[in-house]
C-alpha cells in the first residue's frame, strides 16, 4: 500500500516510521488544546462569584463520577469539592466553611460511590507503604473505609458537628452506583 506524500509516493511503512518519530503529545498538552477551544467560545465571564444554586457538593475524585453532569449543574451553579473517597477532612471543613460563610451556600450534597478505591486498603497499610517507600510516615491519614454508607453517615456527622459550618440542617448524602448511573440517598 502506498500513500501520497508531499513530493512523491511514500510507502505506508515509511509513513508509519515518521509518525513514530514525532513526539507524542502528553495528555496535559492534549487537554490544553481542549482548553484553548473552550476559551474560544467562552461566554460566561460575567457569572457572579457566589454560586447561583447555593449548593456545595463534596464528591470522590473517581474519574467515573461526574457530579456536575449527574446533578445537572452548570458553570456558576455550585461549588464542587473533590478528594479521594469524598471524605470529610479538615481541608473539606475549611472549604465548606468558606463556601457557606463567605459565598452564601446553604446546602451540602455528599457523594460517595460503589467500587471505590478507598474500600480496598487500610490507613495503616497505606501509611506503612508510604513510610517504606519514602522513609517518612505522613502526618495525615488516607481516611479509607470499609462501609460505604457508614462513611457517608460519618461525613454528615462530621459536618454537623463542625462549629465552622453554620448551615448543617440541609446536608444530604448519597451513593452513586458506577454500574448503573443511579444516585441513592443514604438515610
Amino acid at each position: 500500500m502506498y500513500i501520497l506524500g508531499r513530493d512523491s509516493l511514500v510507502g505506508a511503512d515509511e509513513n508509519e516510521n515518521q509518525r513514530r518519530k514525532r513526539p507524542r503529545l502528553s495528555t496535559t498538552d492534549e487537554l490544553l488544546k481542549n482548553a484553548e477551544t473552550y476559551a474560544g467560545g467562552f461566554d460566561k465571564g460575567d457569572l457572579p462569584l457566589p454560586p447561583a444554586r447555593k449548593v456545595a457538593v463534596l464528591a470522590c475524585m473517581d474519574a467515573r463520577l461526574n457530579p456536575q453532569k449527574i446533578l445537572g449543574l452548570e458553570e456558576g451553579d455550585g461549588h464542587v469539592i473533590r478528594n479521594a473517597g469524598g471524605v470529610v477532612t479538615d481541608d473539606e471543613i475549611r472549604s465548606l466553611a468558606i463556601s457557606q460563610r463567605l459565598l452564601g451556600t446553604e446546602e451540602i450534597i455528599l457523594i460517595h460511590h460503589t467500587d471505590c478505591g478507598m474500600l480496598t486498603f487500610s490507613d495503616e497499610e497505606f501509611g506503612a507503604q508510604l513510610e517504606a517507600d519514602t522513609g517518612n510516615r505522613p502526618e495525615w491519614t488516607a481516611r479509607s473505609f470499609t462501609d460505604l454508607e457508614g462513611d457517608v453517615r460519618d461525613s454528615i456527622r462530621r459536618i454537623a458537628e463542625s462549629p465552622f459550618i453554620p448551615r448543617t440542617d440541609r446536608v444530604r448524602g448519597f451513593v452513586y452506583e458506577v454500574e448503573t448511573g443511579t444516585l441513592l440517598e443514604v438515610s
